[in-house]
């Protein structure tokens, strides 16, 4: 426990100037603000049903679920009738087109979502999707779609058939939470989980434009974590994201998941306990903890693992319903952020429905590492109303902003070191059901803050999703 005493020590002693906190912002920057410019319907009709609290068309841990590349925008989902299906818009139009990919939904399984990512090498447009603890359906389009969108037309006979491995490379029985990441090098990487939840690992695949290789596991389930309630011996790591920044380092925050409900102190929690961090500078190879020391190997024996130091900027146990793969972001020096969310002490030390507790008193914190080194953590005052995600980005002047459930957008000032949050849009007239998937690729390339949401239902009733644009300063 003594290195979880240092590192509270540390975070709670972070207090510094606003220059310093900021690290590159000048006055004459503007503070974070939105406008909305146009909202596009994508389906009228949308595939709508809800497990573990969401919707399968708008969980916030897809990568991605909505991207830009190329003066195009692109989102997947699934339709009424369960099929899988890629559109596509050029940036600033009001309509859609759309193609099936020749896959329909297997579960009712929120966690069966449609992820996206670009080769560059090649320029083709990848799919995973409808994976739970099981397999996958993968399918990609052919060489250059996606570097020449408005001279190839959008077509099925674009996309390959349907593939229960990438390209023949089998990964995993049990396989959950794809992501995809573009390398520097125009390579592509795949990152997902192995087994289960409370007793899974992650790994990555990397795609090359000739084919996919294994590169292996990196994080462990192995281990003993002990809390004031009990111990545990397995676990997994869930990701906030992982993220290359323009100086070509991985990212990745994470919480621990224990599988032995004897860490916590009431039944009705979660065992989701600490916020972690870790990089990589040689493409997920070797893993760094925030000293710098080597933490873990991809595809070695040794992984990162919950009992290896300096892991953990944010120390929590597992009595406050901290939430998993919540969001980070990277800002212009490559500086790491996150959001986490959780229910603050004031509240009480035991939370005994992890779901009504988050929704009555959970709160997001931003999470960041400042100019100096120096972890900081600021509480972003905007009740949560919800168990869900919030998600982050940041615009080119740094400013930060959280999109939380609902589609209501929070922001806060590089240049007051984000202790300026505030309320910027109140999700006025969008009937969001909860969770919004952000186009993280779109901020930087023209400023826009473009997010999907599917509109409320009940039941099984299908219903609207859409895109809503906001202009960020330019």
């Amino acid at each position: 426990m003594h290195r979880r005493t240092l590192l509270a020590a540390a975070l709670a002693g972070a207090v510094v100037t606003p220059a310093l906190a900021s690290g590159t912002a000048r006055a004459a920057d503007p503070g974070p603000s939105v406008t909305r410019t146009g909202t596009t319907t994508l389906d009228s009709q949308a595939l709508f049903f809800v497990s573990y609290d969401g919707l399968v068309n708008n969980n916030s841990f897809q990568k991605n679920g909505l991207l830009t590349y190329k003066g195009y925008q692109y989102a997947v989902w699934y339709t009424a009738d369960r099929n899988a299906v890629v559109g596509r818009r050029a940036l600033g139009a009001s309509t859609w087109s759309t193609v099936k990919v020749g896959h329909t939904l297997r579960y009712n399984d929120s966690h069966n979502v449609i992820s996206m990512g670009v080769s560059k090498v090649d320029g083709r447009l990848h799919l995973n999707m409808d994976s739970h603890s099981d397999g996958f359906t993968y399918v990609k389009s052919a060489a250059g779609l996606m570097d020449n969108p408005a001279g190839l037309s959008w077509t099925a006979s674009r996309f390959g058939a349907p593939q229960s491995t990438l390209d023949g490379l089998a990964l995993t029985s049990q396989f959950t939470y794809p992501q995809f990441v573009s390398t520097p090098d125009g390579k592509l990487q795949l990152s997902y989980r192995v087994a289960v939840s409370g007793n899974g690992r992650n790994a990555l695949a990397e795609y090359d434009g000739t084919k996919w290789t294994n590169l292996g596991e990196w994080s462990a389930s192995t281990g003993t974590y002990t809390s004031e309630h009990g111990s545990s011996t397995a676990r997994n790591m869930y990701l906030h994201g992982i993220d290359y920044d323009r100086n070509g380092r991985l990212h990745s925050f994470f919480t621990w998941r224990e599988q032995n409900g004897a860490v916590m102190c009431n039944s009705g929690g979660i065992t989701n306990h600490d916020t972690g961090y870790v990089y990589s500078d040689d493409r997920g190879r070797t893993w760094r903890n925030n000293a710098g020391a080597v933490v873990g190997t991809t595809g070695g024996s040794d992984k990162v693992s919950v009992n290896d130091g300096g892991l953990v900027v944010d120390p929590l146990n597992p009595d406050h319903s901290l939430m998993n793969q919540e969001s980070q972001f990277t800002d212009s020096a490559g500086r790491p952020h996150a959001i986490i969310s959780y229910v603050p002490g004031r509240f009480g030390q035991c939370t005994t429905n992890y779901v009504a507790n988050r929704t009555a008193n959970g709160r997001a914190f931003h999470v960041r590492r400042n100019a100096s080194g120096i972890w900081q953590k600021t509480e972003i005052p905007v009740p949560l109303n919800s168990s869900q995600r919030t998600k982050l980005v940041l615009d080119k002047y740094d400013n930060a902003y959280a999109i939380f459930p609902f589609g209501r957008i929070a922001g806060a000032s590089a240049a007051s070191g984000y202790t300026d949050w505030k309320i910027l849009f109140d999700g006025s007239g969008l009937n969001a059901f909860g969770e919004v998937v952000i186009d993280e690729a779109r901020v930087a390339q023209d400023g826009v803050l473009s997010f999907m949401y599917q509109e409320k239902s009940s039941g099984t009733t299908p219903s609207t999703l859409h895109v809503v644009d906001f202009r960020l300063p330019a």
